[in-house]
């Protein structure tokens, strides 16, 4: 998913660069979008394999 991320960084970049900034600002806001979604699913992650890994083992 960061992937996706940074790619849309780099269309924003290109396209803001060659002068259109309707297509550098919609892609730039869209790698945000993912960024963010990509920071919450990590944390998401970390959190619930520190509470499996809690369990007593015998």
């Amino acid at each position: 998913m960061l992937r996706w991320a940074i790619i849309f960084f780099i269309i924003a970049l290109v396209a803001a660069v060659l002068g259109f900034g309707g297509i550098a600002g919609m892609s730039f806001e869209i790698a945000k979008f993912v960024a963010i979604i990509a920071v919450i699913l990590f944390v998401v992650s970390l959190v619930m394999n520190g509470m499996r890994g809690r369990g007593t083992r015998i």
